[in-house]
């Protein structure tokens, strides 16, 4: 029996280790990798190819619905399951949006989570009971391909939206540009670009508006107070 691989995406390693913990159990499961933020996932996904991600949303760097979205854009045989902690609409409307295959709160059972994992290996989909009827009438209603919801703006590339996140949570742009793999110019390139498309050009505001969409968690505001 060959096992399902899987790579879990969370920023916090007690989190990891927990997940991990748990999937040990399951005979026809193979954790293979552990990604501390979303920007690792996707390279990590580049390196092992998982069959499943195990992703969490709110991550540094890159969060995980962004990630979410250059993992199924790049390697779309790799299945997405959002893992996390939020349970609002526009969270799971948005990580459907973006190429999750399922999404489970935290507190689900290890018993739903390999199954999640299962049924997404197999390309169904997945979703806890409390939020599986919101996704239904999600499903009926005429999609945005673009995103334009709360947590991203279709005026923004997808490079524009790391640039933002990373702005977001006070990383110069030297230290962008590494994290990225691009030179200085690129990032500042996109800083201006973004500014532009959001007229916004001053770091708070754009953190604020971050916030609002829900790239970055609003706990990074108290740095520009």
């Amino acid at each position: 029996m060959i096992p399902i691989t899987v790579l879990l995406a969370d920023d916090h390693q007690i989190v990891r280790e927990g997940f991990r913990s748990l999937l040990e159990h399951e005979r026809d499961i193979e954790v293979v990798g552990e990604a501390a933020n979303g920007r690792e996932a996707v390279q990590l996904t580049r390196k092992l190819r998982p069959a499943v991600v195990v992703m969490d949303i709110a991550m540094p760097l890159l969060n995980g619905l962004e990630a979410t979205r250059q993992i199924h854009k790049s390697f779309p045989d790799t299945r997405v399951l959002i893992l996390s902690a939020h349970s609002d609409e526009v969270y799971v409307d948005q990580a459907v949006v973006l190429g999750a295959a399922g999404y489970l709160l935290k507190q689900t059972s290890a018993h739903d989570l390999a199954r999640a994992i299962r049924e997404v290996h197999k390309s169904n989909t997945f979703f806890s009971p409390l939020i599986s009827s919101r996704v239904q009438v999600h499903r009926q209603k005429p999609v945005n391909r673009a995103g334009n919801s709360r947590m991203t703006s279709s005026r923004l590339s997808s490079r524009e939206v790391e640039v933002l996140q990373l702005i977001a949570e006070g990383v110069p742009n030297k230290k962008a540009a590494t994290e990225m793999g691009v030179s200085f110019k690129t990032v500042e390139k996109h800083r201006q670009h973004l500014m532009n498309k959001l007229d916004i050009h001053d770091a708070a505001g754009l953190t604020r508006y971050a916030i609002a969409r829900g790239i970055v968690e609003n706990n990074v505001l108290g740095k520009f107070n």
